[in-house]
């Protein structure tokens, strides 16, 4: 009996390929069979290695949790691929010289993860972002290092200035802002954290401006309807917040700047054992009132928070792993007359919002054999708000409930995946109980990704959910990836449909008090689409892309003559917005250079009116031009200028087109041995809307607002700086 070949690899990106030739045992007459079985066996230096991706000529295979992938191959040559996240991409050239079994054995080596070879996991099955149908954008830890130094307390920088995305005031007499995508309004996005809804279904005015950047490993956009993967909430987009892992690590951040605000920010991570890790963040971040134009009213509002948020990871060593998390927030603010001031009508306005939120998910999987993996998550939130505008009370409280479980296999070169999930969305007003509310959603997924061809792969996601109150819904979405040469392109379409609630921006400018009864509501619906192309060019990254998306029965905001506000549906017409994307960056050596360009239209029926307008405080052209220079170990140097064009304005006494305008900064970042040393200056230009307009209106408008909508920065020219200490 001949005996069994046995290849111990030791597979590795920079080793040359291995060639193992299989060589013919006893030449026996008779028929021969065409096809061997070959086994493979993933290792690495702790044991066997599940979730390793294997492919060989057409056949793709997934390693189980022994770390073992069998593929049953033709005879003569073939070309083996072992991928994993954090180990390195490694291939080897395989003859089958006679139908016989084979084992092959792969020591795979970890490797630190570079940002090029980012697995995103906003698609469900965590791929490398390259090889994505569904466009997802990264925001790596690099770019949020940068933006944690210009903000340690809050995200609103890092998403307002990535490209597609605007952090949208709503509520500027308590600095609350909503994040826009494409031009679609911040109720539409969906903020997750490790693709669970832990600040609830919407965050609402201030949800952005809560979250510290310090415990975030990246961002992962999706632009578009996104109903097919995340249900109702995600009609425009997710923002997903993907944390940091435990790494041990101890570090600390002491900020202040000129507009007399404090930052102090705590990271702890190590590791507990082998399985087991933890990550502890903690900040405690003060603001005071800030008149920068001194007419009486705070440009910043004042706000003292405090957050804490452990997390604790679980890894089995064979593609098990688990998050379990908690998190608190304490917060006070407010904004209006300054004491000591008065309106122009010679009263006192004073708004503020008292918010108490505590959360808690998890996240987990495990690798079964056969190439399954089920996963599971479950999060829920509680957040309380005592809410004043100026001598009325608001108070609410708001509970979200979320769970999902899924199935995901590979068969051949189909990755699929099928689950069920639920959500609970529970609004209870203290004060004005008519716009409570209770909607229970759940629902049944299934998502296909085919390899059509090595150049090509097609994606097809399809959600039903059926919504308490509006009944039930169909999203589908497909995505094609599609590469030729050194192009790659990327065409996707989707539709989703949102669940109307009183929360549209100009309800949170000024209250609930001010709404009439909702009555004959309908659910939005929507359609996008969108085409991405990009290349690299040796050290130049281009990307372009293109965008479309529709809304049916849009809910607006009337404002009546008595001073109320009605939110209905639109009665005919839609709300259209289209409009291109253009990202380029050169990085050669310590030099960095990111170029990027927005086109947006963007029009709906006019609530007041005939006729459709422009959506207010859509700019029809953005742009931006981010430099850097870096020293590897040692620190950085940046400089950033940004445009913004004009915008059409909503009951604006001053003027009914904004003034376009630029932003510029500048960022010094620099190591001495453990302590981190840096200093911004943030709009050095101090672009300001108060140097073209008043932002106080010289009448209280009927629905009570004092100030216009904001179109440009009210904080003018800042500087801020601090430590970061590494222990």
């Amino acid at each position: 009996m001949p005996a069994m070949w046995y290849a111990h690899l030791k597979f590795s990106h920079w080793l040359p390929t291995a060639v193992i030739v299989l060589l013919p045992g006893l030449m026996a007459g008779g028929a021969q069979a065409q096809t061997a079985t070959v086994t493979i066996r993933a290792e690495s230096a702790t044991g066997p290695v599940a979730g390793v991706r294997i492919l060989a000529s057409d056949v793709i295979g997934l390693t189980n949790a022994d770390g073992v992938a069998l593929l049953t191959l033709g005879l003569g040559q073939h070309v083996i691929e072992a991928d994993r996240i954090g180990f390195s991409p490694s291939r080897v050239e395989l003859f089958l010289a006679e139908a016989r079994d084979t084992t092959v054995t792969v020591l795979l080596e970890v490797v630190a993860i570079e940002t090029d070879g980012i697995v995103v996991t906003s698609g469900r099955t965590e791929r490398r972002i390259e090889d994505e149908p569904l466009r997802i954008e990264a925001v790596s830890r690099e770019e949020v290092e940068e933006k944690l130094l210009m903000t340690p307390g809050d995200i609103a920088m890092l998403l307002n200035e990535t490209a597609g995305l605007r952090v949208q005031p709503t509520a500027p007499s308590l600095g609350g802002a909503s994040v826009r995508i494409q031009g679609l309004r911040g109720r539409y996005t969906q903020i997750l954290t490790d693709g669970m809804p832990l600040y609830g279904g919407q965050a609402g005015a201030l949800g952005p401006l809560q979250v510290p950047p310090m415990d975030l490993a990246r961002v992962e956009v999706i632009k578009g309807a996104a109903s097919a993967l995340y249900g109702p909430t995600a009609l425009g987009g997710v923002v997903n917040l993907i944390s940091r892992r435990p790494d041990p690590a101890r570090e600390f951040i002491l900020n202040h700047s000129t507009l007399d605000g404090t930052d102090a920010v705590g990271w702890l991570a190590d590791e507990l054992n082998d399985r087991w890790g933890y990550t502890l963040l903690a900040g405690a971040h003060r603001q005071d009132h800030a008149d920068v134009n001194s007419d009486g009213w705070a440009d910043v509002p004042t706000f003292r928070r405090i957050s804490v948020r452990p997390r604790f990871f679980w890894d089995d060593g064979r593609g098990g792993a688990a998050i379990l998390t908690v998190g608190g927030m304490l917060e006070d603010r407010s904004g209006g007359t300054l004491p000591g001031s008065l309106t122009p009508a010679g009263t006192v306005h004073v708004e503020s919002l008292d918010t108490r939120r505590v959360d808690a998910g998890f996240s987990g999987r495990k690798v079964f054999s056969g190439l399954r993996i089920m996963s599971a998550r479950a999060s829920g939130s509680l957040q309380r708000h005592d809410h004043f505008f100026g001598d009325a009370r608001e108070n609410d409280e708001h509970r979200t409930g979320f769970a999902e479980v899924a199935l995901s296999g590979q068969d051949g070169r189909h990755l699929w995946v099928v689950g069920l999930a639920f959500q609970a969305d529970v609004y209870e007003h203290t004060d004005l109980p008519t716009f409570s509310f209770d909607y229970i959603v759940p629902a049944v997924f299934a998502q296909d990704e085919l390899e059509v061809a090595d150049w090509m792969t097609l994606a097809a996601s399809l959600r039903y959910d059926r919504h308490s109150e509006f009944g039930g819904y169909l999203s589908p979405r497909i995505s094609i990836l599609a590469r030729a040469s050194e192009w790659v392109a990327r065409i996707s379409a989707g539709t989703g449909f949102f669940a109307p609630t009183p929360f549209t921006e100009e309800v949170e400018a000024v209250g609930l008090r001010r709404l009439t009864e909702p009555e004959g509501w309908l659910e939005e619906r929507a359609r996008s689409a969108m085409i991405d192309i990009g290349r690299s060019f040796g050290p130049v990254e281009l990307n372009v892309s293109a965008f479309a998306s529709t809304i049916d029965d849009p809910l607006q905001t009337v404002r009546n003559g008595d001073g109320t506000l009605t939110i209905r549906n639109a009665s005919e017409g839609s709300v259209d917005t289209w409009g291109t994307e253009i990202f380029a960056a050169l990085r050669q050596g310590p030099w960095r250079l990111i170029g990027s360009h927005a086109f947006l239209r963007s029009t709906e029926p006019d609530p007041q009116a005939e006729g459709r307008r422009e959506v207010p405080l859509t700019p029809r052209h953005s742009a931006g031009v981010v430099g850097a220079y870096e020293v590897e170990g040692r620190g950085r140097i940046g400089v950033e200028a940004y445009y913004m064009g004009k915008q059409e304005l909503d009951d604006d006494p001053y003027r009914s087109r904004s003034q376009q305008h630029f932003i510029l900064g500048l960022l010094i970042d620099w190591r001495f041995g453990p302590v981190r040393v840096f200093l911004n200056a943030e709009n050095i230009l101090d672009t300001r809307q108060t140097r073209y307009d008043p932002l106080l209106r010289p009448n209280r408008t009927p629905d009570g607002r004092w100030i216009t909508d904001v179109w440009a920065p009210l904080e003018g020219r800042a500087f801020n700086g601090g430590i970061w200490i590494s222990f």
